[in-house]
């Protein structure tokens, strides 16, 4: 693209010829003369840059990844030593790796959606990052992606962690179309000692039946405690946004 406009653009950079008769012309001539004089230049510098930095990023993904997949003869921790924006980068190439195309949204750190997959079969999936050491993922984040993955018609969703998940987010997981895929999971993935594969499409969305209060989906429940502890209850799949409850 960038020898196509360089070329495109030397071809209008000429200097009109004056013609007493239609000066607007004249002056329509000149603008174009010097937008493509110095466009010719600076285009292909955007260009070229662009793809540069696409390259160098690209070699990095790649990096990080290898560094994972190299390291099997160590035991420590390969996402000890890499930042959150390195981790979301390492897990995109992995799935890129797989054959999903990936794109990596631009929300910082721990900010909701990270990246969404096209699988080969044209359905999106959807994955949350987490780098986090020093606690487990917590059930609240499963279920608020399980909300999202509903709102947007998902086909499926992953969360993959460098550390662990809690039994209650596990538990919420089984069932549902969400694999949670944790740090030792991760790194025999990547070092081909197990294969990462998306479950299959299963929903426990009733959906037919809509919130009341903010008419999303509901999803079946289980009461853990109260006097209703151990009954099934419809609550909306954007709990905790949103409260609403229906009986079974």
């Amino acid at each position: 693209m960038a020898i196509g406009f360089y070329f495109y653009l030397d071809s209008l950079a000429v200097m009109p010829v004056i013609d007493p008769k239609n000066p607007m012309a004249h002056v329509t001539g000149a603008l174009t003369y010097y937008f493509a004089y110095w466009g010719r230049y600076l285009l292909p510098a955007i260009f070229i840059s662009g793809a540069v930095a696409s390259l160098l990023a690209k070699a990095k993904r790649e990096k990080l990844l290898n560094n994972v997949r190299l390291d099997s003869a160590t035991q420590r921790d390969p996402f000890a030593a890499i930042s959150w924006r390195e981790f979301e980068m390492l897990v995109g190439q992995f799935f890129r790796e797989k054959g999903y195309k990936v794109s990596e949204t631009a929300q910082g750190a721990d900010g909701g959606i990270d990246l969404h997959l096209t699988g080969s079969d044209d359905k999106t999936y959807l994955v949350q990052c987490k780098h986090w050491k020093a606690s487990k993922v917590p059930v609240n984040v499963v279920r608020e992606l399980y909300g999202v993955m509903v709102a947007e018609h998902a086909a499926g969703a992953f969360v993959v962690t460098s550390g662990q998940f809690t039994d209650e987010a596990q538990t919420f997981a089984n069932g549902k179309n969400i694999q949670l895929v944790d740090g030792k999971l991760l790194v025999s993935s990547i070092q081909g000692r197990e294969v990462l594969q998306a479950k299959p499409v299963i929903s426990s969305v009733a959906s037919a039946i809509q919130c009341p209060v903010c008419n999303s989906d509901m999803v079946l429940r289980t009461a853990k405690r109260g006097p209703n502890a151990g009954n099934q209850f419809y609550g909306c799949v954007r709990y905790p946004v949103c409260r609403g409850t229906k009986e079974a």
